[in-house]
């Protein structure tokens, strides 16, 4: 697309009259002209003045002026709830009868008159976080006008005259496009949270705004990969029901949020054999990692924990975790340090039998033996700024942010160019010189940056509320389950060490923006078909719901045409497509065994449970309930021997399906199925060429007289030529089957059979003939 069609599209109304001319600066640079047309001095100098004096002042103008009133109007805010903050404040029963405003006295408001400040003040803020994204796309477009404009100009005009520089220099000294919307953030952050908890009638006082660190914990998370451009969108969207999480506040100016993001060092462990990263790219039974943490320099004397997370194959988390010091790392990693001395405090602080005290001994004695039983090391380090979204007191619902990712080598594998000390825990090049993204001091193969911002989303024992659906379903973020800081930061900087790769990594490359209008109707469509599916083939289960599929509350796009395009109908009541579709799928249900089978019994079930009243199971189902776990597309049910023993009529106009549903839609297969039908064939080819390079040498070998050696290197030749052969047709076999997703075994065991034969003959005709010849030399002497 054309970026004057793109900058008339994203025009914010209200603001249109101070977005770039785009259009009077093409008119200037006489676009549409041929470039062998005279350009004087005089044109030069009107273009140049539109575009690095009018049109950019102007833009700095509107900025500066729009973020200063947007924080006034924060500020009155901040003064609109100063009433409503007293008559919160006090001990319950003795409250203040006024409170001091300005240079006078007002009385306290009423709890109706609290409650409707409150909901004004809402209302404004949410005038000015919608702003605020408004305001944060004006200057990304409109910066990108500017270098859109430069760029035609130095391509058509730029043979004697070059304004790119001068137009470098000129948004450096008018920086629209790099303000930074943290701080405002936060403090409406900290307006949302009171305005919300006061309204739902929440008692905020005391609440801590610092990070739990507990052990044992267990929750369900959701990962995302959050385009730069939608990061500020993201951000407001999650304030408006959860508050900024302020790490470790020790002034009031920290409190306000008037601090960047907390960057957070982890140091990932694992073997030379990289043993814990196959294990997660593999998901081999429940994957673990090892990491150190700390917030901040290291130089500035942090708390270090270290951390054990168990990802479990339902998606829950385990962590075990505990603080250490600094100068006990190195000795607790090789097993020379047991914690005694934080043990011991404890004990003497909260008694032998505290819950505390058992959880750090266990979590010790666990993480030690699982570091000396995998012979563990510092191999990766991440390094990364959050920004955090918590309830104060309240860890049901935790969302964290994570932008500038970088991973950093931190292994010392290379005995002659090491990475890292291998007497040392870190790197100290990094930590002493107190380096920042983005590491431009460290060597580019040790380092590699993540081109997008990571968004978590952590539950505990509760369902996703609407909101958090709404956001994990919208445009602004992509759906990234199970990623890892750790596989990712290995694939990338360690891929000469690894042979398994995560499936990721493919669309790292790729766009992951969508249009909101794309997104909000293929949530649609995916909730419709869920819903559609189930009630066609009986759900599986013993009562039916409506397959219709109720739009969105909070549409992405906020349009009628959207909403209105998909209507609920009455529930319980199917619309006239899903019962065709319904209809054919009972009827091709008859000739897929599997399917059919298990649905007819869940519904002779259903039946037999309405007339029953409670739900009850038959002896045959009963009996046969192991023998279908062994078989699943086996039934012993009456329904299917009796479909067995006859051919079904299909009705007019059904056909039988020549194909499964699993099989249509695009082809998506793990890179680490193709790399492992690849590396099967490299070692055929491999084995080969040993057998080829054996023959050659042995046929050199022999003379022209000793024919059984001949012989024997053409058998070899032979068996070499056969293995080449075999593991290329195997190869070409395999790849088809996995484009056709066959659920074939992929196990041939003919080829490496003959070539085992082949070689044990050999071998042995060899050795025979060997054996023989002192026999006949002897037997000559003889006779």
């Amino acid at each position: 697309m054309r970026f004057g069609k793109t900058l008339r599209k994203a025009i914010y109304a209200p603001w249109k009259d101070s977005y770039i001319n785009y259009d009077k600066l093409k008119e200037l640079l006489r676009e549409d002209g041929p470039d062998e047309e005279r350009w004087t001095e005089d044109d030069e100098g009107r273009f140049v003045d539109e575009l690095v004096n009018e049109q950019l002042e102007k833009v700095h103008a509107f900025h500066s002026e729009t973020y200063q009133k947007l924080r006034d109007r924060t500020s009155k805010c901040e003064a609109k709830l100063d009433p409503v903050v007293a008559s919160t404040a006090g001990s319950d029963g003795a409250r203040r009868a006024s409170v001091s405003i300005g240079h006078g006295k007002r009385p306290l408001p009423s709890d109706e008159e609290n409650e409707k400040i409150l909901r004004e003040v809402m209302e404004e803020l949410d005038g000015i976080t919608r702003e605020i994204n408004e305001l944060e796309k004006y200057s990304r477009i409109n910066y990108t006008g500017f270098l859109k404009a430069a760029k035609k100009h130095d391509r058509k005009r730029g043979h004697a005259y070059r304004v790119r520089p001068l137009l470098q220099v000129r948004l450096a000294a008018l920086p629209f496009n790099k303000e930074d919307y943290s701080p405002l953030l936060y403090r409406l952050s900290v307006m949302y949270s009171f305005a919300r908890q006061n309204l739902e009638g929440k008692d905020v006082r005391g609440m801590s705004f610092s990070e739990s660190q507990t052990s044992g914990d267990i929750y369900t998370s959701y990962k995302f990969w959050v385009h730069p451009e939608n990061l500020l969108e993201v951000k407001t969207v999650i304030l408006r029901r959860l508050p900024v999480l302020v790490y470790n506040p020790q002034t009031s100016k920290v409190a306000e949020g008037a601090q960047r993001d907390p960057t957070i060092t982890s140091i990932y462990f694992d073997n030379p054999k990289f043993t814990l990263y196959t294990d997660k790219v593999e998901h081999a039974g429940d994957p673990s990692s090892l990491r150190l943490r700390w917030f901040g320099q290291l130089s500035q004397k942090p708390e270090i924990v270290l951390e054990k997370k168990t990802v479990k194959q339902d998606d829950t988390s385990e962590e075990e975790r505990f603080p250490i010091k600094d100068k006990y790392i190195q000795p607790f990693i090789k097993g020379e340090y047991k914690m005694e001395k934080q043990i011991a405090k404890l004990q003497e602080r909260s008694g032998g039998d505290s819950v505390e005290h058992k959880r750090l001994k266990t979590s010790v004695k666990d993480i030690q033996e699982f570091i000396l039983r995998n012979n563990l090391q510092p191999v990766l380090r991440a390094n990364y700024s959050r920004t955090a979204f918590q309830i104060p007191g309240d860890d049901r619902v935790r969302i964290s942010l994570d932008t500038d990712i970088a991973f950093i080598r931190e292994d010392a594998l290379d005995n002659e160019k090491p990475c890292r000390d291998p007497e040392e825990w870190h790197r100290k090049d990094i930590d002493e010189a107190e380096m920042e993204y983005p590491f431009s001091a460290i060597r580019k193969d040790e380092v590699n940056r993540f081109p997008f911002a990571l968004m978590e989303v952590k539950l505990r024992n509760q369902k996703k509320s609407e909101w958090v659906e709404e956001l994990m379903a919208s445009h602004l973020v992509k759906e990234a389950p199970r990623f890892s800081k750790f596989v990712h930061g290995v694939a990338q900087l360690f891929e000469d060490h690894v042979n398994t790769f995560p499936f990721w990594l493919s669309e790292m490359e790729t766009d992951i923006r969508r249009e909101p209008l794309q997104a909000f109707e293929e949530e649609q469509a995916r909730k419709q078909q869920q819903k559609e599916d189930e009630f066609a083939v009986g759900s599986l289960v013993k009562t039916r719901s409506s397959p219709v599929t109720k739009p969105s509350v909070l549409s992405p796009v906020g349009s009628p045409n959207v909403t209105s395009s998909i209507k609920p109908s009455s529930p319980g009541k199917a619309t006239p497509e899903i019962a065709r579709r319904a209809s054919l799928a009972h009827a091709a249900r008859a000739n897929m065994p599997g399917i059919n089978d298990i649905a007819e019994e869940e519904e002779g079930d259903s039946r037999d449970d309405g007339a029953q009243g409670q739900p009850q199971q038959s002896r045959e189902g009963s009996s046969t309930n192991g023998l279908r776990s062994l078989f699943p597309s086996f039934s012993t049910s009456k329904y299917a021997r009796s479909r067995r023993e006859r051919n079904v009529a299909l009705p007019p106009g059904v056909q039988k399906p020549s194909y499964w549903i699993k099989d249509q839609g695009e082809i998506k297969v793990e890179a680490k199925v193709w790399l492992a039908n690849q590396r099967t064939f490299i070692k055929w080819q491999h084995v080969s060429v040993l057998l080829a390079s054996l023959s050659l040498g042995l046929y050199n070998a022999a003379g022209g007289d000793n024919n059984v050696a001949r012989a024997l290197a053409v058998a070899y030749t032979l068996v070499a030529a056969f293995a080449a052969i075999w593991g290329w047709s195997i190869y070409i076999w395999r790849s088809r089957l996995i484009e056709r997703r066959s659920g074939r075994d992929f196990d041939n065991a003919i080829g490496p059979c003959v070539v085992c034969i082949g070689l044990v003959i050999a071998l042995l005709v060899n050795f025979g003939f060997k054996a023989s010849d002192p026999l006949r030399d002897r037997m000559g002497t003889l006779s």
